[in-house]
């Protein structure tokens, strides 16, 4: 009787992992399934042609930046409460943006506001290093534990105010702002590399999306979209 139980015992946790095996399997076909949909409805559909950035794209797993209780929602067409007052953007946003930085694959870029990590997770399929910054600390903290289970060797996060950017790691190829400030903070413009872009929000009430390029030491902005994103939070002392 003793063995008979221990076998039973022993089938019904076989068979529980099994199961548990089979449904982690399922949920990520369908999460793989939805992104595909993702990219070709929400993204190829709107002209976003880059090759490598739709191939980034069906690779991240956009689901594990997005709280538990609404994943289900994780590649709908629309920006995401992450916690803190912040979002993650719309999948468009994303690509468009990453689009716009034309990265190659031996850039060193900056992301200001790393929120989820999602964006910054992006990039680092598509560049050399990413280094990204965010002023608040539960956010930084959970993408850098999130970012490291994931593997994503090529990504330094920092707490701390992005208006600044990383002096310590500059010039930057590229640099990515996720948040919008009121006006292009100088110290990322000290910052850019000649030849190098800043994609970024600008704007308080209105915002547009600009793409500015260094050349020669000047500036040439260009305004792409406009775009509704969270304030840059800037601490001015």
């Amino acid at each position: 009787m003793k063995k008979t139980l221990i076998l039973s015992f022993l089938i019904v946790v076989c068979m529980d992992s099994g199961c548990r095996n089979a449904r982690t399997e399922d949920t990520d076909k369908s999460y793989s399934i939805l992104r595909q949909q993702m990219v070709e409805t929400q993204i190829k559909s709107r002209g976003v042609s880059n090759k490598r950035v739709l191939n980034a794209m069906l690779k991240v797993e956009r689901h594990k930046f997005i709280p538990e209780e609404i994943r289900h929602m994780a590649y709908e067409d629309c920006p995401l409460p992450i916690g803190e007052g912040q979002t993650i953007s719309q999948p468009y946003i994303v690509a468009y943006m990453t689009e716009l930085l034309n990265l190659e694959g031996n850039e060193k870029v900056l992301e200001i506001g790393t929120g989820s990590g999602y964006q910054a997770a992006i990039l680092a399929e598509l560049c050399k290093e990413v280094y990204t910054i965010e002023i608040i600390p539960g956010l930084a903290i959970k993408a850098k534990k999130l970012l490291r289970n994931m593997n994503y060797k090529n990504i330094k996060v920092k707490i701390g105010d992005g208006y600044k950017g990383w002096d310590k790691y500059a010039p930057f190829d590229c640099i990515i702002v996720t948040c919008a400030p009121e006006e292009i903070p100088q110290p990322l413009i000290d910052q850019l590399a000649e030849g190098g872009g800043i994609v970024i929000p600008v704007g308080k009430y209105y915002q547009e999306l600009f793409l500015v390029t260094k050349t020669k030491g000047e500036l040439i902005k260009k305004s792409v979209l406009p775009v509704r994103f969270v304030p840059m939070i800037h601490q001015k002392k």
